[in-house]
């Protein structure tokens, strides 16, 4: 081989410069130069042990927050506003209804709920017209009518009833 030629280790190529061999390898054959990266064993360890970790407290918190919602705790606080007359009117494709449902979680079916929508969804029923329900979901409450998502700390405070 000539000293002012430098030849590929790859694929025989030659080149007058170390700079254009250099250039040659890193456009064409990059992947002989890739080093693959290494991680300890130690480090992989850590890595598994932080990921059970979080897995862990991500499932836990699944189903501390579902469970917490679905376990009937609300039962007797739901109870209390039906039996106080409070009623609930919604619509079935109302989002905001929809939400104001899960706050109860299971316990919502001792809620007085009325729905207002037919089952096309394009025309308020008359129970709902003749009780001036203009937005879903409102809360009659004593004859008082509250629009809107309310908390449940809201609703004990406009009632008589106690949260759990």
């Amino acid at each position: 081989m000539d000293d002012n030629k430098f030849k590929c280790k790859d694929c025989d190529k030659e080149f007058s410069t170390k700079e254009a061999l250099d250039m040659h390898v890193k456009s064409k054959h990059f992947e002989s130069i890739k080093q693959p990266i290494k991680i300890s064993k130690k480090t992989k360890n850590w890595i598994l042990i932080i990921a059970i970790i979080v897995g862990v407290a991500l499932i836990g918190y699944y189903f501390t927050t579902k469970a917490s919602a679905d376990d009937g705790r609300y039962d007797v606080f739901a109870q209390c506003l039906s039996d106080n007359n409070v009623s609930m009117y919604g619509a079935w494709w109302c989002s905001h209804c929809k939400s104001q449902k899960e706050m109860f979680g299971s316990s919502f079916r001792y809620i007085n709920y009325i729905e207002c929508s037919n089952s096309q969804g394009n025309a308020q029923l008359q129970v709902c017209k003749d009780a001036g329900i203009n937005s879903y979901p409102t809360w009659d409450i004593s004859g008082q009518k509250l629009e809107g998502v309310l908390t449940l700390e809201a609703l004990s405070t406009s009632t008589n009833c106690t949260l759990p």
